[in-house]
């Protein structure tokens, strides 16, 4: 792992600064005119995320536009069950698509033994990427938690409520066992990997979170999430790992209070005392303003980020949006919002 200074790595480490970090999720994406131009050049997108210096050039744009203070790898959480033997693509206008599991013998049929080999080009695109950024820019990894994964890889695609991966659970739970197992292996071993090709914080994105009864956050969030922090702390003891359990709101003091965790990022239905809960717990916030707020712009755009940068005045704090940028997002007011926010120093 590279050994680096730069503000996002002192914050997470629990230092106050004169102002928050700032990096947002799917910061290198649809809303940039130089993306889209890029994108064109990959026949898919699954060519896109295994092509290292196409993958480099996306991370490295809104590094270059705007300055943001880490960048994200570019690459999406669906490229380890792709990994591990099952089929994916993606649907222009549908989105990701996968060759459901459905039986035991769908679950047996994954293979652990080839993730590192299969995803040597984004680990080629993070060495690449950590070697063309300014050594004050932090660079992040990525992966999906075991439940995102396995709710996927069950369901076939996204779904509205996650009903057929909760069944499977429960009918199935010696597969349901074996699968979430597997998954923890797998990305432990791929956030792992990333640290060593240069990657500096890594962030497991359980997005489907909100989607769980409350024994299934506990049982399929919150512990696996704190299991693989601690591989990832063991093999790495200087790496910083964020949390975000997507919409497990009524969870966010267990997540922070999780040893190997550094950090928990809100969603923007969080209210500002969340953040303070978050500190108590024993981890850094990082967060929350709307996506909406943020296409949206004016006054109302400033009236948020002043309100999270008020509740977060003097404490560690990162900012970043409660989920990602949206295509539809005015570069003007991602410029405005990281103008205001260097201003607050």
């Amino acid at each position: 792992m590279m050994k680096t200074q730069n503000l996002l790595s002192s914050v997470l480490s629990g230092k106050a600064a004169p102002r928050p970090p700032v990096w947002l999720m799917r910061q290198a994406g649809r809303y940039l005119p130089e993306y889209r131009k890029l994108r064109t050049q990959a026949k898919d997108f699954l060519t896109f995320c295994y092509t290292p210096d196409m993958a480099t050039e996306a991370t490295l744009q809104p590094i270059s536009r705007f300055g943001f203070d880490a960048a994200i790898i570019f690459s999406d959480i669906l490229v380890l069950p792709h990994a591990l033997g099952q089929k994916v693509w993606f649907e222009p206008g549908f989105g990701p698509k996968l060759n459901a599991l459905n039986t035991s013998d769908d679950v047996n049929n994954l293979d652990l033994g080839q993730v590192t080999e299969f995803l040597k080009p984004v680990y080629s695109a993070v060495t690449q990427t950590r070697n063309k950024l300014p050594k004050e820019t932090a660079l992040i990894g990525f992966a999906g938690a075991p439940w995102t994964l396995a709710a996927y890889m069950i369901e076939g695609a996204g779904s509205r409520d996650y009903a057929k991966a909760r069944k499977f659970a429960l009918e199935k739970p010696s597969a349901w066992s074996k699968l979430l197992n597997l998954l923890e292996s797998a990305i432990s071993k791929h956030l792992i990997n990333q640290i060593e090709a240069g990657a500096e914080v890594v962030q497991i994105f359980d997005s489907w979170a909100g989607a769980l009864p409350a024994y299934g956050v506990k049982a399929w969030s919150l512990e696996p999430i704190g299991r693989i922090a601690q591989i990832v702390k063991a093999a790495h003891p200087g790496a910083k790992v964020i949390a975000f359990p997507r919409g497990a709101d009524a969870f966010v003091s267990d997540f922070a209070a999780l040893p190997a965790v550094d950090a928990v990022s809100l969603g923007q239905s969080l209210p500002t005392e969340a953040f303070d809960h978050v500190r108590k717990a024993g981890a850094i916030p990082q967060g929350n303003l709307d996506p909406v707020t943020l296409i949206c712009g004016g006054d109302f755009l400033i009236k948020e980020i002043d309100n999270i940068l008020n509740s977060n005045r003097n404490s560690p704090f990162i900012f970043n949006l409660g989920h990602g940028i949206t295509p539809e997002t005015p570069i003007a007011n991602v410029e405005a919002l990281i103008k205001r926010i260097r201003d607050s120093a």
